[in-house]
């Protein structure tokens, strides 16, 4: 049960109380990322001058906890009034509190570019009734419900498999989740289970780049191995 999310925020919390960590329910997955994308991240330098930047925060998926995201948002604000002497010192603040809050290691730092879209092929398009094997596939308009505030989410998918499957079943298999309820790590470590399951490849990544919300996105990378295809990127829908 979240605390935060589609309540009003409780006025008497600031700072890192406002944190409100969760309980992983996690898969036997081997290796595993949360890509965390705060585009709105606002605090003051020395001189009390505002600076905006695009934050980067990476959760393995070895932690037991995660931080729900309006409850980060309503943390993450409250930095336009703090100052900071450097960059420094401000990364470390936010690595400090919320490795205390999710009693795990994290990444974090400054974005000043998102690397490259990887080569794929395009599920929604293909001809093929197998795809290729050792490609990225790419499934452009999957949506999900929030299981909280029943509101949709939208994403594509991206799949790397070392097998051949019917392009039909996957496209099927996709679009199934239009009405299912579940978070944005949940539904990836489904997909991911599913295929695993169904088709035992020897090498598997399952990467969701969710759309934003309230200025922050969350991409989850699942994997058989250690993850290395799907780096931080960023796509333009067309």
């Amino acid at each position: 049960m979240t605390k935060v999310l589609g309540k009003k925020q409780n006025p008497n919390k600031s700072g890192k109380s406002l944190l409100d960590p969760i309980q992983r329910n996690k898969d036997p997955i081997k290796h595993g990322i949360d890509i965390w994308n705060v585009y709105d991240f606002m605090y003051l330098n020395k001189n009390n001058l505002p600076r905006l930047r695009v934050l980067e925060i990476i959760i393995p998926y070895e932690s037991d906890l995660i931080v729900e995201s309006k409850s980060l948002k309503l943390y993450l604000n409250e930095f336009y009034k703090k100052s900071f002497k450097n960059q420094s010192e401000l990364i470390k603040k936010l690595k400090r509190e919320l490795e205390s809050v999710m009693k795990n290691k994290i990444k974090i730092r400054f974005l000043k570019s998102f690397n490259k879209e990887p080569n794929f092929i395009n599920l929604n398009d293909t001809k093929l009734k197998k795809t290729q094997s050792n490609k990225i596939l790419k499934f452009n308009g999957f949506r999900s419900i929030c299981p909280v505030t029943s509101q949709p989410d939208f994403a594509n998918i991206y799949i790397y498999m070392d097998k051949r499957i019917d392009a039909k079943y996957l496209n099927k298999f996709l679009i199934s989740f239009k009405e299912h309820g579940g978070f944005h790590e949940k539904c990836i470590d489904e997909i991911y289970m599913h295929l695993l399951s169904k088709f035992n490849p020897n090498h598997i990544e399952v990467c969701g780049r969710f759309q934003r919300r309230g200025g922050i996105d969350i991409n989850p990378v699942r994997g058989n191995k250690k993850i290395k295809l799907f780096k931080n990127f960023r796509e333009f829908n067309q």
